[in-house]
């Protein structure tokens, strides 16, 4: 593994002001020869936490956590020390040299693409301010439309992108050059060789990270259009599941209250922060992920509150949340607890729509309303069974401890069960029992930075259903067209990273191709390809020991990816594709559709082969 160099790592200690650092979080005031703040990692009235400036040190007398600049960003942004020491590098514009390992990507190069997202910003703000004709004209009266006038274009410095080239040309005449406009992802090279605008006619969000700095762009299409709202692509310095639209914003807020609250959209924000609800943030055209809700519990040291639309999209949403259910919820888990609790809007509302109708304090009358996810997840499966019966009673148990089994060994599970028991006119020892016997579902998102374990051999499984054969072929279809279409995969890589892959080598596979792209989002599909093969080695034998295919011989891994498939828009298919294997709700005959799917895609390619063999 790389190392940092001691002399790097004094270098970055010498240019880190503890004080300074400290203060973007809590409010500090000095006294006398040191400096006092309320300790940012628990709640507190009065300031216990200590900042010594001459030795460079913290140390809080309420809750005894203390160190030095490492130790802070390290517990803050929950790094490892080699990821704090860079992270406080990339803040001072400082280049760290990496003793072994791949090299880190510089400071420097990370400086000039925030440069080149802060420009754009700024001609994008002034376009929506000042630029003239139908579009910018357009694009003003959405906003207006929304009760976005005023001061909210010029807060949020929300702007207008006209495309036809002109902020391409506006930056090559501030000096950036083409590869680094593609890097920043504000620009796209065509097919002719020649760079063109990323976003055309849409009203621009600016995407910040946590210190306010731009780093990204989300777009709202003016009119009728799709996709209707498209983000920026994963670059260097923008990953979709570790940001969080109006965080930088919001920080102080969570900190003050104790509260998070996670809505959808980047209107759903900028209304609640109007309205004086001002610790809201939205996730980026993704489901809330674990590496989120990690972010925001560094803020929010109470509750997340998951806030979910009233309409069908919103329910689906609230489906997926209870997949985050683990023993990070439970009260065994200390210190380190999570208090994650959801609510849903009435009427079919959405955040925007319910506080200009209804007020704020009829939302804050809601969000303190807040159930616990397991709680919210067990009245969600309750409501969905007839209990006036004996079959609809016991088909809701079996639901409901379904959403119990990650926790299946907490006194809280069982707390939980022994209450459905009363509910569903159950014997106690019976849905106890029934508990006991649960499998634990896989996780959905590793957290941890350890690589994969090598995979023992497994036993023969049982036979497959129709739906579940009709699932795996159509997971495998699905990373053969990433592989073979990697920038379009990459794209959607926060949606690839959500999928509850049901077969080992599927997630080991797709987790190969994360870690791929995080080390250099530019692969090609061949490079791609070596990538996994190399970072999963043992994957090979996975799809060896344990292939739903009926041949005898199941290929390589690297044929495996490889495969073509020609689907025409491989953009659109992959956001199609995604959405579909995202939906953990699909019956039989949706799983033999996509079965039929894949099929097609597999006979197409084999009739392509055929006939290039065929060719002299």
């Amino acid at each position: 593994m790389a190392s940092i160099s001691d002399e790097d790592i004094q270098k970055v200690r010498e240019a880190s002001d503890l004080v300074a650092i400290m203060g973007e979080r809590v409010p500090v005031k000095q006294k006398g020869r040191d400096f006092w703040c309320c300790c940012p990692f628990h709640q507190e009235k009065t300031p216990s936490c200590k900042i010594d400036p001459a030795l460079q040190r913290w140390h809080c007398f309420g809750c005894g956590e203390g160190g030095d600049v490492f130790s802070y960003i390290q517990k803050s942004e929950d790094l490892t020390f080699p990821e704090a020491v860079r992270r406080l590098a990339e803040r001072a514009h400082i280049d760290i040299v990496e003793a072994s390992g791949r090299p880190s990507v510089p400071a420097s190069r990370k400086a000039r693409l925030k440069e080149i997202c802060a420009r754009t910003a700024e001609f994008y703000h002034t376009q929506l301010m000042r630029g003239k004709g139908a579009e910018p004209d357009a694009a003003r009266a959405y906003l207006a439309g929304r009760g976005f006038g005023g001061a909210v274009p010029k807060d949020w410095n929300l702007g207008f992108a006209p495309g036809h080239g002109t902020l391409v040309r506006h930056l090559s005449g501030l000096g950036f050059k083409g590869d680094e406009l593609v890097a920043a992802n504000v620009a796209l090279t065509g097919r002719d060789g020649r760079l063109r605008d990323r976003f055309f006619n849409r009203v621009m969000f600016p995407i910040n990270d946590v210190q306010g700095e731009c780093i990204a762009f989300g777009g709202r299409v003016i009119g009728q259009g799709e996709p209707k709202y498209l983000n920026s692509q994963e670059t260097p310095l923008f990953h979709k599941s570790q940001v969080l639209y109006g965080l930088d914003k919001a920080k102080a807020a969570m900190a003050a209250t104790g509260d998070a609250v996670v809505v959808e959209g980047y209107t759903d924000v900028i209304a609640l922060h109007e309205h004086g609800i001002t610790n809201a943030v939205a996730t980026l055209g993704t489901s809330l992920t674990m590496k989120h809700i990690r972010l925001l519990s560094r803020h929010a040291s109470k509750r997340i509150v998951y806030l979910f639309d009233g309409d069908a999209a919103g329910q689906r949403a609230a489906d997926r949340a209870l997949s985050f259910i683990d023993d990070s919820m439970t009260p065994e888990a200390g210190r380190t607890r999570v208090e994650l609790v959801a609510v849903t809007l009435p009427d079919n509302l959405d955040p925007a729509e319910f506080v200009e109708a209804r007020g704020a304090d009829a939302l804050r009358a809601l969000l303190d309303d807040a159930k616990p996810l397991i709680k919210y997840g067990i009245d969600r499966r309750m409501a969905a069974h007839d209990l006036s019966t004996a079959e609809g009673r016991t088909r809701a148990l079996a639901a409901c401890l379904e959403v119990l089994a990650p926790i299946k060994q907490s006194m809280l599970a069982k707390d939980y069960a022994i209450q459905l028991a009363g509910r569903l006119r159950q014997r106690e020892e019976d849905v106890l029992a029934a508990l006991a016997r649960l499998e634990p579902p896989r996780a959905v998102e590793r957290v941890d930075e350890e690589p994969p374990a090598p995979v023992a051999p497994q036993r023969p499984r049982r036979a497959l259903t129709r739906a579940e054969r009709n699932r795996l072929s159509f997971e495998r279809a699905f990373l053969s067209l990433v592989a073979h279409h990697p920038a379009v995969g990459l794209a959607h890589a926060d949606g690839l990273a959500q999928v509850q892959w049901h077969e080992e080598v599927h997630r080991l596979v797709a987790e190969a191709m994360l870690e791929a792209w995080e080390d250099n989002p530019g692969l090609d599909s061949a490079s791609l390809v070596s990538r996994v093969a190399d970072r999963a080695p043992q994957a090979t034998a996975v799809f060896m020991a344990r292939s739903f295919d009926e041949k005898k011989d199941p290929e390589e891994l690297g044929d495996f990816l490889a495969e073509e498939l020609a689907l025409g828009d491989a953009e659109e298919a992959v956001a199609d594709l995604v959405a579909q294997l995202s939906d953990e709700s699909l019956d039989a005959d949706e799983a033999m559709l996509l079965h039929e799917t894949a099929t097609a895609l597999q006979k197409d390619l084999a009739a392509r082969r055929q006939a290039h063999r065929s060719l002299p």
